[in-house]
């Protein structure tokens, strides 16, 4: 019974591998014709489908394309002090907004932000004068 099986597949094989040279010329023909590909309006309204992220000083940001693009918003993280975060001379908390944005994770060196199509990380600045010294009067 294998045997027939076997038989039978190698047969249709066999059978179906048999092209001629004009078959084969129209496969070849058929490749080198010219196709219609898409027009440019239609390619200039469709989505991008690359996730860019962009890193400028201490500011991470993940931009999901839009059609229309919008215009970047500088923000600054200056200070995070018990579970509130000091951005563009203003405090705020989780789920609080600030220039479209809103706050979304308070970390122990930076924020993440959020709106529709953007989202933003912000750290604290790395210098050595970040830090508040408290001497004694001697």
């Amino acid at each position: 019974m294998k045997k027939i099986i076997l038989l039978v597949i190698l047969l249709s094989i066999l059978g179906y591998a048999d092209l001629s040279v004009e078959q084969i010329q129209s496969m070849i023909n058929k490749i080198h014709q010219k196709r219609e590909g898409v027009d440019l309006s239609t390619l200039a309204t469709t989505k991008e489908p690359f996730v860019r992220l962009q890193k400028e000083n201490n500011v991470s940001t993940f931009v999901i394309p839009n059609i229309k693009e919008e215009v970047d918003v500088k923000l600054s993280l200056h200070a995070i002090v018990n579970g509130k975060a000091y951005i563009n001379d203003s405090w705020i908390k989780v789920d609080e907004s600030i220039l479209g944005y809103e706050l979304k994770a308070i970390g122990k060196i930076g924020v993440v932000l959020r709106n529709e199509n953007h989202i933003k990380k912000l750290y604290l600045r790395k210098n050595k004068d970040n830090f508040i010294k408290i001497e004694e009067k001697k």
